[in-house]
Protein backbone atom coordinates (compact mmCIF):
# COMPACT_ATOMS: atom_id res chain seq x y z
CA UNK A 1 0.00 0.00 0.00
CA UNK A 2 1.12 3.65 -1.30
CA UNK A 3 1.19 6.72 1.24
CA UNK A 4 2.12 10.58 0.32
CA UNK A 5 4.27 12.46 1.65
CA UNK A 6 4.71 16.02 1.10
CA UNK A 7 5.81 19.72 2.60
CA UNK A 8 4.63 22.86 2.28
CA UNK A 9 5.98 26.32 1.65
CA UNK A 10 6.08 26.18 -2.42
CA UNK A 11 3.55 28.54 -4.28
CA UNK A 12 2.49 26.52 -7.18
CA UNK A 13 2.99 27.30 -10.57
CA UNK A 14 2.68 26.11 -14.27
CA UNK A 15 -0.33 24.45 -16.50
CA UNK A 16 -2.18 21.42 -15.40
CA UNK A 17 -4.38 19.12 -17.39
CA UNK A 18 -7.72 17.55 -15.90
CA UNK A 19 -8.58 14.07 -17.12
CA UNK A 20 -12.66 13.05 -17.84
CA UNK A 21 -14.89 13.00 -15.27
CA UNK A 22 -15.46 9.88 -13.50
CA UNK A 23 -18.87 10.70 -12.55
CA UNK A 24 -19.66 10.52 -16.30
CA UNK A 25 -17.77 7.94 -16.77
CA UNK A 26 -18.95 5.10 -14.77
CA UNK A 27 -22.67 5.72 -16.20
CA UNK A 28 -21.83 6.03 -19.76
CA UNK A 29 -19.45 3.08 -19.32
CA UNK A 30 -22.87 0.92 -18.57
CA UNK A 31 -25.18 2.82 -21.27
CA UNK A 32 -22.94 1.31 -23.43
CA UNK A 33 -24.97 -2.67 -22.49
CA UNK A 34 -27.63 -0.97 -24.13
CA UNK A 35 -26.57 -1.96 -27.54
CA UNK A 36 -24.77 -4.81 -28.76
CA UNK A 37 -22.76 -3.33 -31.61
CA UNK A 38 -19.25 -1.54 -30.17
CA UNK A 39 -18.63 1.44 -28.74
CA UNK A 40 -15.60 3.47 -27.99
CA UNK A 41 -14.98 5.92 -25.28
CA UNK A 42 -12.54 8.25 -25.08
CA UNK A 43 -11.26 10.99 -22.27
CA UNK A 44 -11.83 7.77 -20.41
CA UNK A 45 -9.70 8.41 -16.44
CA UNK A 46 -7.35 6.48 -15.02
CA UNK A 47 -8.49 5.21 -11.69
CA UNK A 48 -9.23 2.48 -9.46
CA UNK A 49 -13.42 3.11 -10.39
CA UNK A 50 -12.83 2.75 -13.73
CA UNK A 51 -10.95 -0.98 -13.38
CA UNK A 52 -13.84 -1.77 -11.14
CA UNK A 53 -16.70 -0.75 -13.59
CA UNK A 54 -14.78 -3.05 -16.41
CA UNK A 55 -14.28 -5.90 -14.00
CA UNK A 56 -18.17 -5.98 -13.87
CA UNK A 57 -19.06 -5.82 -17.38
CA UNK A 58 -16.52 -8.50 -18.20
CA UNK A 59 -18.42 -10.73 -15.69
CA UNK A 60 -21.78 -9.82 -17.21
CA UNK A 61 -20.58 -10.98 -20.72
CA UNK A 62 -19.29 -7.29 -22.45
CA UNK A 63 -16.00 -7.89 -24.38
CA UNK A 64 -14.19 -4.41 -22.89
CA UNK A 65 -10.21 -3.52 -24.16
CA UNK A 66 -8.62 -0.59 -23.90
CA UNK A 67 -7.58 1.22 -27.04
CA UNK A 68 -5.09 3.99 -25.30
CA UNK A 69 -4.12 5.26 -22.38
CA UNK A 70 -7.78 7.04 -22.04
CA UNK A 71 -9.33 5.24 -25.15
CA UNK A 72 -11.66 2.13 -24.22
CA UNK A 73 -13.70 -0.34 -26.78
CA UNK A 74 -16.54 -2.02 -25.54
CA UNK A 75 -18.99 -5.00 -27.26
CA UNK A 76 -21.85 -5.97 -24.71
CA UNK A 77 -23.05 -7.83 -27.88
CA UNK A 78 -24.58 -11.13 -25.00
CA UNK A 79 -24.70 -9.81 -21.55
CA UNK A 80 -25.92 -11.60 -18.56
CA UNK A 81 -28.83 -9.60 -15.61
CA UNK A 82 -26.98 -10.38 -13.00
CA UNK A 83 -24.49 -8.54 -10.88
CA UNK A 84 -23.05 -10.06 -7.77
CA UNK A 85 -22.12 -8.54 -4.35
CA UNK A 86 -18.57 -9.32 -4.67
CA UNK A 87 -18.17 -7.35 -7.47
CA UNK A 88 -20.79 -4.36 -6.64
CA UNK A 89 -19.16 -4.13 -3.10
CA UNK A 90 -16.72 -2.24 -4.38
CA UNK A 91 -17.91 0.14 -5.78
CA UNK A 92 -21.50 2.18 -5.26
CA UNK A 93 -21.41 3.74 -8.84
CA UNK A 94 -22.02 -0.13 -9.99
CA UNK A 95 -25.82 0.11 -9.44
CA UNK A 96 -25.93 2.81 -12.46
CA UNK A 97 -25.78 -1.21 -14.01
CA UNK A 98 -29.58 -1.60 -13.42
CA UNK A 99 -31.15 0.66 -15.97
CA UNK A 100 -29.17 -0.69 -18.70
CA UNK A 101 -29.91 -4.64 -17.62
CA UNK A 102 -33.49 -3.66 -17.22
CA UNK A 103 -33.78 -1.69 -20.25
CA UNK A 104 -32.41 -3.63 -22.90
CA UNK A 105 -32.74 -7.69 -20.69
CA UNK A 106 -35.95 -6.50 -19.07
CA UNK A 107 -34.59 -8.50 -16.34
CA UNK A 108 -31.90 -7.45 -13.58
CA UNK A 109 -30.60 -9.11 -10.39
CA UNK A 110 -27.83 -6.88 -8.96
CA UNK A 111 -26.70 -6.40 -5.16
CA UNK A 112 -27.65 -3.72 -3.32
CA UNK A 113 -24.33 -1.51 -3.42
CA UNK A 114 -23.39 -1.30 0.59
CA UNK A 115 -22.86 1.06 2.71
CA UNK A 116 -20.83 4.85 2.56
CA UNK A 117 -18.39 6.07 4.86
CA UNK A 118 -19.70 9.86 3.91
CA UNK A 119 -23.46 8.99 4.63
CA UNK A 120 -26.20 6.77 3.49
CA UNK A 121 -27.07 6.72 -0.05
CA UNK A 122 -30.15 4.73 -0.53
CA UNK A 123 -31.83 3.27 -3.60
CA UNK A 124 -35.74 3.74 -2.90
CA UNK A 125 -35.98 6.50 -5.48
CA UNK A 126 -34.25 4.00 -7.64
CA UNK A 127 -36.92 1.35 -7.55
CA UNK A 128 -39.50 4.25 -7.06
CA UNK A 129 -38.49 5.17 -10.69
CA UNK A 130 -38.78 1.58 -12.17
CA UNK A 131 -42.18 0.63 -10.48
CA UNK A 132 -43.78 3.99 -12.35
CA UNK A 133 -42.21 2.21 -15.43
CA UNK A 134 -44.00 -0.68 -14.35
CA UNK A 135 -41.67 -3.17 -13.48
CA UNK A 136 -41.77 -5.60 -11.13
CA UNK A 137 -39.05 -5.06 -7.98
CA UNK A 138 -38.42 -7.38 -5.43
CA UNK A 139 -36.15 -6.91 -2.64
CA UNK A 140 -34.33 -9.66 -0.80
CA UNK A 141 -31.13 -11.32 0.76
CA UNK A 142 -29.04 -7.99 -0.61
CA UNK A 143 -30.37 -8.42 -3.83
CA UNK A 144 -32.95 -6.41 -6.10
CA UNK A 145 -35.21 -8.48 -8.51
CA UNK A 146 -36.35 -6.81 -11.36
CA UNK A 147 -38.83 -8.10 -13.74
CA UNK A 148 -39.26 -5.75 -16.49
CA UNK A 149 -41.36 -7.76 -19.00
CA UNK A 150 -44.45 -4.70 -18.58
CA UNK A 151 -41.41 -2.00 -19.21
CA UNK A 152 -43.06 0.82 -20.53
CA UNK A 153 -43.13 4.47 -20.31
CA UNK A 154 -44.46 6.35 -17.10
CA UNK A 155 -44.61 9.71 -14.94
CA UNK A 156 -42.17 9.91 -12.45
CA UNK A 157 -41.26 12.38 -9.33
CA UNK A 158 -37.47 11.32 -8.40
CA UNK A 159 -37.04 14.74 -5.82
CA UNK A 160 -35.75 13.09 -2.30
CA UNK A 161 -34.71 14.96 0.80
CA UNK A 162 -31.41 16.04 -0.13
CA UNK A 163 -32.87 17.06 -3.42
CA UNK A 164 -32.38 15.06 -7.08
CA UNK A 165 -31.03 11.98 -7.29
CA UNK A 166 -28.48 11.87 -9.40
CA UNK A 167 -27.75 7.93 -10.03
CA UNK A 168 -31.34 7.63 -9.98
CA UNK A 169 -32.15 10.04 -12.86
CA UNK A 170 -29.15 8.08 -14.53
CA UNK A 171 -30.87 5.03 -14.05
CA UNK A 172 -34.08 5.42 -15.11
CA UNK A 173 -32.84 7.66 -17.75
CA UNK A 174 -31.30 4.34 -19.48
CA UNK A 175 -33.99 1.95 -18.31
CA UNK A 176 -36.19 4.48 -20.08
CA UNK A 177 -34.69 5.05 -23.44
CA UNK A 178 -36.05 1.45 -24.63
CA UNK A 179 -39.25 1.50 -23.21
CA UNK A 180 -42.24 1.81 -25.14
CA UNK A 181 -43.96 5.39 -24.78
CA UNK A 182 -43.02 9.06 -23.26
CA UNK A 183 -41.25 8.84 -19.78
CA UNK A 184 -40.97 12.07 -18.23
CA UNK A 185 -38.89 12.53 -15.17
CA UNK A 186 -39.41 15.46 -13.09
CA UNK A 187 -36.90 17.05 -10.42
CA UNK A 188 -34.37 14.63 -12.73
CA UNK A 189 -30.84 15.71 -11.95
CA UNK A 190 -28.93 18.72 -13.74
CA UNK A 191 -25.31 17.94 -13.13
CA UNK A 192 -23.02 18.25 -15.95
CA UNK A 193 -22.36 14.42 -15.77
CA UNK A 194 -26.11 13.52 -16.51
CA UNK A 195 -26.05 15.70 -19.58
CA UNK A 196 -23.08 13.96 -20.72
CA UNK A 197 -24.87 11.00 -20.16
CA UNK A 198 -28.19 11.80 -22.40
CA UNK A 199 -25.46 13.64 -25.24
CA UNK A 200 -24.10 10.01 -25.35
CA UNK A 201 -27.22 8.47 -25.11
CA UNK A 202 -29.03 10.92 -28.09
CA UNK A 203 -25.66 9.97 -29.89
CA UNK A 204 -26.63 6.22 -30.16
CA UNK A 205 -30.21 7.18 -31.35
CA UNK A 206 -31.96 8.15 -28.41
CA UNK A 207 -34.93 10.43 -28.09
CA UNK A 208 -34.47 12.90 -25.77
CA UNK A 209 -35.86 16.48 -24.36
CA UNK A 210 -35.12 18.71 -21.41
CA UNK A 211 -31.11 17.65 -21.49
CA UNK A 212 -29.46 20.27 -18.70
CA UNK A 213 -32.82 20.65 -17.14
CA UNK A 214 -35.23 19.30 -14.41
CA UNK A 215 -37.64 17.67 -16.45
CA UNK A 216 -36.81 15.18 -18.73
CA UNK A 217 -38.63 13.52 -21.47
CA UNK A 218 -37.72 10.50 -23.11
CA UNK A 219 -39.31 8.71 -26.42
CA UNK A 220 -38.67 5.16 -25.87
CA UNK A 221 -36.60 3.68 -29.26
CA UNK A 222 -36.47 -0.08 -30.61
CA UNK A 223 -33.19 -0.33 -30.70
CA UNK A 224 -29.50 1.90 -30.30
CA UNK A 225 -26.51 1.41 -31.87
CA UNK A 226 -22.89 2.00 -31.14
CA UNK A 227 -21.27 5.50 -31.07
CA UNK A 228 -17.74 7.22 -30.28
CA UNK A 229 -17.96 9.57 -27.09
CA UNK A 230 -16.17 11.67 -25.29
CA UNK A 231 -16.00 11.87 -21.79
CA UNK A 232 -16.41 15.53 -20.31
CA UNK A 233 -13.10 16.57 -18.24
CA UNK A 234 -14.17 16.19 -14.34
CA UNK A 235 -15.22 19.70 -12.61
CA UNK A 236 -13.82 18.65 -9.46
CA UNK A 237 -10.63 17.69 -10.51
CA UNK A 238 -10.58 21.15 -11.90
CA UNK A 239 -11.96 23.05 -8.49
CA UNK A 240 -8.75 21.04 -7.30
CA UNK A 241 -6.13 22.32 -8.45
CA UNK A 242 -7.73 25.63 -8.64
CA UNK A 243 -7.87 25.70 -5.06
CA UNK A 244 -4.18 24.53 -5.14
CA UNK A 245 -2.70 27.10 -6.69
CA UNK A 246 -4.76 29.94 -4.57
CA UNK A 247 -4.06 28.39 -1.29
CA UNK A 248 -0.51 27.88 -1.93
CA UNK A 249 -0.49 31.95 -3.59
CA UNK A 250 0.43 30.34 -6.82
CA UNK A 251 -0.45 31.09 -10.06
CA UNK A 252 -2.09 28.19 -11.75
CA UNK A 253 -3.79 27.46 -15.07
CA UNK A 254 -6.27 24.50 -15.40
CA UNK A 255 -6.78 23.06 -18.66
CA UNK A 256 -10.12 21.41 -18.63
CA UNK A 257 -11.60 23.19 -16.51
CA UNK A 258 -15.27 24.72 -17.88
CA UNK A 259 -16.23 27.96 -15.80
CA UNK A 260 -20.54 26.97 -16.47
CA UNK A 261 -19.65 23.48 -15.09
CA UNK A 262 -18.30 25.55 -11.65
CA UNK A 263 -19.74 28.14 -11.22
CA UNK A 264 -21.42 28.22 -7.98
CA UNK A 265 -17.69 27.27 -6.97
CA UNK A 266 -16.40 30.27 -8.78
CA UNK A 267 -18.34 32.26 -7.71
CA UNK A 268 -17.75 31.76 -3.59
CA UNK A 269 -13.82 31.94 -4.77
CA UNK A 270 -15.10 35.67 -5.57
CA UNK A 271 -17.17 36.44 -2.90
CA UNK A 272 -14.20 35.01 -0.95
CA UNK A 273 -11.65 37.72 -2.75
CA UNK A 274 -9.97 35.95 -5.64
CA UNK A 275 -10.60 36.92 -9.06
CA UNK A 276 -10.90 33.53 -11.66
CA UNK A 277 -9.89 34.25 -15.02
CA UNK A 278 -11.53 32.52 -18.44
CA UNK A 279 -9.18 32.24 -20.93
CA UNK A 280 -11.38 30.38 -22.98
CA UNK A 281 -14.37 27.46 -22.76
CA UNK A 282 -11.98 25.07 -21.47
CA UNK A 283 -9.61 26.82 -19.35
CA UNK A 284 -9.41 28.50 -16.00
CA UNK A 285 -6.55 30.75 -14.17
CA UNK A 286 -5.67 31.49 -10.73
CA UNK A 287 -3.37 34.35 -9.85
CA UNK A 288 -2.93 34.35 -6.08
CA UNK A 289 -0.06 35.81 -4.98
CA UNK A 290 -1.59 39.25 -3.79
CA UNK A 291 -4.59 38.17 -2.74
CA UNK A 292 -6.10 38.69 0.64
CA UNK A 293 -9.22 36.14 1.23
CA UNK A 294 -12.32 36.87 3.10
CA UNK A 295 -14.14 33.98 4.74
CA UNK A 296 -17.66 32.77 3.65
CA UNK A 297 -20.49 30.85 4.03
CA UNK A 298 -21.51 27.73 1.87
CA UNK A 299 -24.00 25.65 1.98
CA UNK A 300 -23.95 22.40 -0.48
CA UNK A 301 -26.64 21.45 -2.91
CA UNK A 302 -27.25 19.93 -6.01
CA UNK A 303 -26.41 21.41 -9.38
CA UNK A 304 -26.06 24.22 -9.95
CA UNK A 305 -25.68 25.26 -6.36
CA UNK A 306 -22.33 24.61 -4.63
CA UNK A 307 -21.02 20.81 -5.30
CA UNK A 308 -20.68 18.55 -1.98
CA UNK A 309 -17.63 17.28 -3.70
CA UNK A 310 -15.30 20.31 -3.29
CA UNK A 311 -16.81 21.01 0.34
CA UNK A 312 -13.34 19.35 1.41
CA UNK A 313 -11.11 20.99 0.00
CA UNK A 314 -13.16 24.39 0.57
CA UNK A 315 -12.81 23.69 4.42
CA UNK A 316 -9.20 23.04 4.08
CA UNK A 317 -8.77 26.52 2.38
CA UNK A 318 -11.13 28.41 5.00
CA UNK A 319 -9.11 27.18 7.73
CA UNK A 320 -6.34 29.56 6.62
CA UNK A 321 -8.55 32.44 5.96
CA UNK A 322 -9.44 35.12 8.35
CA UNK A 323 -12.72 35.36 10.01
CA UNK A 324 -15.44 32.81 10.73
CA UNK A 325 -16.83 30.76 7.90
CA UNK A 326 -19.83 28.51 7.80
CA UNK A 327 -20.29 25.49 5.94
CA UNK A 328 -23.17 23.50 5.97
CA UNK A 329 -23.08 20.22 4.17
CA UNK A 330 -27.21 19.45 2.26
CA UNK A 331 -26.35 16.48 0.20
CA UNK A 332 -24.39 14.45 3.12
CA UNK A 333 -24.69 16.06 6.21
CA UNK A 334 -22.12 13.48 8.06
CA UNK A 335 -19.88 14.08 5.27
CA UNK A 336 -17.20 16.02 7.87
CA UNK A 337 -14.35 12.87 8.49
CA UNK A 338 -11.73 14.93 6.60
CA UNK A 339 -12.68 17.21 10.06
CA UNK A 340 -10.77 15.70 12.69
CA UNK A 341 -7.61 15.25 10.27
CA UNK A 342 -7.47 18.85 9.82
CA UNK A 343 -7.49 19.44 13.59
CA UNK A 344 -4.37 17.73 14.03
CA UNK A 345 -2.81 19.85 11.63
CA UNK A 346 -3.80 22.74 13.57
CA UNK A 347 -7.35 23.74 11.60
CA UNK A 348 -9.77 25.16 14.04
CA UNK A 349 -13.68 23.41 13.13
CA UNK A 350 -16.21 22.66 15.11
CA UNK A 351 -19.29 20.54 13.80
CA UNK A 352 -22.47 21.44 14.73
CA UNK A 353 -25.03 19.59 13.08
CA UNK A 354 -24.58 19.70 9.53
CA UNK A 355 -22.29 22.64 9.61
CA UNK A 356 -18.67 23.31 10.08
CA UNK A 357 -17.49 26.70 11.97
CA UNK A 358 -14.08 27.01 10.97
CA UNK A 359 -12.26 29.82 12.66
CA UNK A 360 -9.29 30.58 10.19
CA UNK A 361 -6.09 32.20 9.60
CA UNK A 362 -4.57 29.39 11.82
CA UNK A 363 -1.02 28.44 10.63
CA UNK A 364 -0.86 24.54 9.93
CA UNK A 365 1.77 22.06 10.51
CA UNK A 366 2.49 18.84 9.00
CA UNK A 367 1.26 15.56 10.41
CA UNK A 368 0.37 12.10 9.44
CA UNK A 369 -3.09 11.94 8.36
CA UNK A 370 -5.83 9.19 7.74
CA UNK A 371 -8.17 9.63 4.51
CA UNK A 372 -11.82 8.74 5.16
CA UNK A 373 -12.98 8.88 1.69
CA UNK A 374 -11.78 10.09 -2.04
CA UNK A 375 -12.50 14.23 -1.14
CA UNK A 376 -10.77 13.97 1.95
CA UNK A 377 -7.76 13.02 0.47
CA UNK A 378 -7.34 15.57 -2.02
CA UNK A 379 -8.32 18.33 1.24
CA UNK A 380 -5.36 16.99 3.23
CA UNK A 381 -2.75 17.19 0.78
CA UNK A 382 -4.09 20.96 0.18
CA UNK A 383 -3.44 21.30 3.82
CA UNK A 384 0.04 19.52 3.40
CA UNK A 385 0.59 22.00 0.66
CA UNK A 386 0.15 25.14 2.75
CA UNK A 387 1.82 24.06 6.04
CA UNK A 388 4.54 25.83 7.63
CA UNK A 389 6.46 23.51 9.24
CA UNK A 390 6.87 19.67 9.30
CA UNK A 391 6.19 16.69 6.39
CA UNK A 392 2.28 15.68 5.69
CA UNK A 393 2.39 11.83 5.26
CA UNK A 394 -1.14 10.94 3.95
CA UNK A 395 -2.40 6.93 4.61
CA UNK A 396 -4.97 5.32 2.70
CA UNK A 397 -4.70 6.83 -0.63
CA UNK A 398 -5.94 3.95 -2.18
CA UNK A 399 -9.32 6.46 -1.47
CA UNK A 400 -7.52 8.96 -3.68
CA UNK A 401 -7.02 6.82 -6.40
CA UNK A 402 -10.85 6.50 -6.99
CA UNK A 403 -10.72 9.45 -8.49
CA UNK A 404 -7.58 11.72 -9.27
CA UNK A 405 -5.35 10.39 -11.98
CA UNK A 406 -1.64 11.06 -11.04
CA UNK A 407 -2.17 13.51 -8.22
CA UNK A 408 1.03 13.32 -7.02
CA UNK A 409 2.83 13.50 -10.81
CA UNK A 410 0.55 16.75 -11.42
CA UNK A 411 1.44 18.26 -8.37
CA UNK A 412 4.87 17.44 -8.95
CA UNK A 413 5.04 19.27 -12.56
CA UNK A 414 3.50 22.88 -11.33
CA UNK A 415 6.33 22.41 -8.54
CA UNK A 416 4.87 20.85 -5.28
CA UNK A 417 7.49 18.73 -2.88
CA UNK A 418 5.57 15.90 -2.49
CA UNK A 419 5.60 12.39 -4.10
CA UNK A 420 4.23 8.75 -3.79
CA UNK A 421 6.17 6.06 -1.40
CA UNK A 422 5.36 2.44 -0.41
CA UNK A 423 3.85 2.76 3.03
CA UNK A 424 7.28 1.05 4.38
CA UNK A 425 9.23 4.31 4.06
CA UNK A 426 6.75 6.11 6.46
CA UNK A 427 8.38 6.39 10.16
CA UNK A 428 7.00 3.74 12.44
CA UNK A 429 6.31 6.16 15.04
CA UNK A 430 4.08 8.26 12.34
CA UNK A 431 1.92 5.57 11.45
CA UNK A 432 -1.60 5.31 12.67
CA UNK A 433 -3.59 1.88 13.08
CA UNK A 434 -5.72 0.18 10.47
Amino acid sequence: MDVIRLKGGRALNGKVTVGGAKNAALPIFAATLLTDEPCVLENVPDLRDIRSMVEIMQYLGAEVTQEGPHTWRIHAKVIGTRAPYELVRKMRASICLLGPMVSRMRKAEISFPGGCVIGPRPIDLHIKGLEKLSCDVKTRGGYVFVDAAKLKGGEIFLGGRQGSTVTGTENILMAAVLAPGTTCIDSAACEPEVEDLCRMLIGMGAKIEGVGSHRLIIHGVKKLHGVTHSIIPDRIEAGTYLLAGLMTKGDVTVEGARARDLSAFIDKLEEAGQLVQVIDDNTLRIRAANTRLHPVDIITLPHPGFPTDLQAQMCALMAQTPGLSIITERVYPNRFMHVPELQRMGADIAIEGPSAIIKGDHRLSGAPVMASDLRASAALILAGLTADTGETWVQRIYHLDRGYEKMDVKLQSLGADIERLNESAMPNDLKGEE
